[in-house]
């Protein structure tokens, strides 16, 4: 079966949306204590009608009726039982540039360095591979994401200061199965198992 790639914003918030397992490896070109590990990506769709979308539209006087919708973010530890800390969130809101929604504005609620509001630019190529392009005060971040599978994605991401590319990262990521899905499963096997 040919992996159905996201042509933009919302396709793309929409085939994420789930609990991802993530490896992340990162690369500091200065002396950083070491942030590489293993943690969960929760994504949900936000409908253009949320309010988060006019919240953060007004923080950087866009008109929210450009909008088409968003997504949440969220971060924990690997084996975290409790809900996330909302301090490892964020919201992103989809302004494209034109119906083709192939290009166009992300607003964030929090930017993932300084934790500011922000604004980056984002397209999708041909591929499917999508780029972010963050601009902050002191350093630029681009980050490239793309679907493997409908179940397992890649994100590679670099900061660029003045003197140059300061962090790589490489995150590879899988989608959870959840214990519906999991209850499901063992329904079917039982009476998969049970009709022989």
């Amino acid at each position: 079966m040919r992996l159905s790639v996201p042509t933009n914003m919302m396709e793309f918030f929409r085939k994420s949306e789930g609990k991802w397992y993530t490896e992340r490896s990162v690369h500091h070109f200065d002396v950083v204590a070491d942030e590489s590990g293993e943690s969960n990506l929760i994504v949900k769709v936000i409908e253009v009608d949320d309010p988060r979308v006019k919240q953060a539209c007004d923080l950087q006087g866009i008109d929210p009726l450009k909008a088409k919708g968003g997504g949440s973010f969220s971060w924990q530890d690997n084996l975290e039982e409790k809900e996330p800390n909302p301090n490892y969130a964020a919201v992103l809101i989809d302004v494209p540039d034109d119906e083709t929604g192939r290009s166009g504005k992300l607003i964030r609620d929090k930017g993932y360095v300084n934790g500011l509001p922000v604004i980056s630019r984002y397209w999708f190529g041909e591929d499917g591979i999508l780029t972010i392009n963050t601009d902050y005060d002191n350093n630029q971040g681009q980050e490239r994401c793309w679907f493997l599978t409908d179940d397992f994605r890649v994100r590679v991401s670099t900061i660029q200061m003045l003197n140059g590319v300061s962090l790589m990262a490489y995150c590879s990521e899988r989608r959870c199965v959840s214990p519906e899905d999991v209850r499901k499963m063992a329904l079917t096997h039982v009476e998969h198992t049970s009709s022989k």
